[in-house]
């Protein structure tokens, strides 16, 4: 039925018997709570109310109106307590995103994190685009690069992450060892759609020619993997370059910075703020 607030009015005043009491619990003015009844009552059809000197009494029919109102309050009242609890619980969905590369670190913080709350359901997205946290896309994005800007979100500076240029021993076996003042003579792994946010790949296109550039690959994970079958040389993190072979240090200008970021209407809930520290703790035991 239409006409909720005329209704809600109806209920209030068969509660406190008078139109004051009414106007006093809804916050409007005695006229307003007259206005609703009369017009609740003109369009059913029916007398809800006997007005007395006393105040107004409900008929049959207000008396049903008032348990259908008593029932629908309590409704409300029982939604309003368990949606409240939701923002205080850490159960239901954790959407966090990140870009692939770092899978490695972040997946088995966030099984460990939904072993501890096993009402808690994961999606882990990864991908080059960002994922708009004002939309609800996720609730906690980990990201690379300079720190992020939206005015909405909150920002936290999370972890560092030495990255270096590699070749797989097969590509040095096949091309010969590269140096800083070779490398114009080798071939590189690149990303296929646009330059990325890495601070490499600013450094990359600055210093390689693009036709050098031989193996183009749409994720970071897939970039990786080119670097270690040899197709071409690579940026990888320092901790996850085993078994390849160092043709450049890390630098400071590689170097990837992480960030954790939420939206603000999100960031002080439980289940956020839980996360949130639950990570933290983890990558102290990071290299």
């Amino acid at each position: 039925m239409d006409h909720w607030d005329e209704i809600r009015t109806a209920y209030q005043v068969a509660k406190h018997g008078t139109v004051s009491g009414a106007a006093a619990e809804l916050g409007v003015h005695h006229a307003t709570v007259i206005r609703h009844i009369d017009a609740l009552e003109a369009r059913l059809g029916v007398k809800l109310f006997q007005r007395h000197a006393r105040g107004y009494t409900p008929t049959e029919a207000g008396a049903d109106l008032a348990r259908v109102g008593q029932t629908t309050e309590d409704q409300f009242s029982q939604l309003g307590a368990r949606l409240q609890g939701q923002g205080e619980t850490i159960s239901g969905e954790l959407v966090v995103t990140t870009l692939a590369v770092f899978s490695y670190l972040v997946v088995p913080a966030v099984a460990a994190f939904q072993q501890t709350h096993p009402g808690l359901r994961v999606r882990f997205l990864t991908g080059q685009r960002l994922f708009r946290l004002e939309y609800g896309e996720a609730h906690v994005a980990i990201r690379a690069g300079g720190a992020p800007q939206e005015p909405d979100n909150v920002a936290q500076h999370f972890h560092r992450i030495e990255t270096a240029l590699y070749a797989a021993p097969c590509y040095v076996e096949r091309r010969g060892m590269p140096t800083e003042d070779t490398l114009d003579q080798h071939d590189f792994v690149g990303l296929d759609e646009g330059s990325g946010r890495a601070p490499f790949m600013r450094w990359l296109e600055e210093h390689v020619p693009n036709e050098r550039i031989t193996f183009r690959a749409t994720d970071d994970r897939s970039w990786s993997e080119a670097v270690r079958a040899g197709a071409a040389l690579g940026w990888m993190p320092t901790d996850q370059a085993e078994g390849l072979i160092e043709v450049l240090p890390p630098r400071e200008e590689w170097a990837s910075q992480l960030w954790l970021v939420t939206h603000v209407d999100l960031h002080r809930t439980a289940k956020v703020q839980a996360f949130l520290a639950h990570l933290k703790d983890w990558a102290k035991g990071w290299a």
